[in-house]
């Protein structure tokens, strides 16, 4: 990948642990990777998808900031990598994500809401995962995720073990995971 502007490694202590921790600035998006030191053979890996709905204002309409509290203790405990992927709203942005709710509102799910808004279910992409696991020297490791296409993306990376988010469903979520498993193929 060409441009892509990397910060230097600070230290990033927090209520799980002490990370270190790296941006990376793809066009106008950055996204980091938060890590333990000594980073083993094949670590644990999680690719976590920008929510600023679920993973700062504490929404419960969506699973994103559990799924985020559950690696971010995981990797304090074992060891790994964080990428905070600064695509949200599986990239369709936070207005249109904003939008995609209003219909969801109305009764559309996640997927027929996107459509409705002319995007498809996922506009993700996953280069920049590959560039910043390539970065640290990552060939091999342990994906923390439900996402098959998280799983597919990984190119010339060896995925050893999927490890899977087992997050509790809710009143407000049930739907939305739902929607992930039948319609997305999630792992739930």
């Amino acid at each position: 990948m060409k441009n892509i502007e990397i910060s230097q490694i600070a230290t990033l202590p927090t209520k799980y642990g002490t990370f270190k921790i790296q941006a990376f600035k793809e066009g106008e998006k950055e996204h980091l990777a938060l890590f333990s030191d000594n980073l083993p053979d094949a670590p644990i890996v999680r690719v976590h998808s920008e929510c600023l709905t679920g993973d700062a204002l504490g929404s419960i309409k969506c699973d994103c900031g559990e799924q985020l509290h559950f690696a971010l203790e995981l990797i304090a405990s074992e060891g790994g990598m964080l990428i905070y992927h600064r695509q949200e709203g599986r990239n369709i942005g936070l207005l249109n994500k904003v939008n995609a709710y209003a219909l969801q509102d109305q009764g559309y799910n996640t997927v027929e809401a996107n459509h409705q808004l002319g995007f498809s279910a996922d506009e993700r992409t996953y280069e920049i995962v590959e560039f910043i696991l390539q970065h640290f020297g990552i060939k091999r490791l342990k994906l923390l995720t439900n996402n098959p296409k998280k799983i597919e993306s990984l190119k010339g990376i060896e995925i050893v073990e999927r490890l899977p988010i087992q997050i509790k469903s809710n009143p407000y979520n049930e739907a939305y995971l739902k929607t992930k498993k039948e319609e997305l193929g999630h792992l739930l």
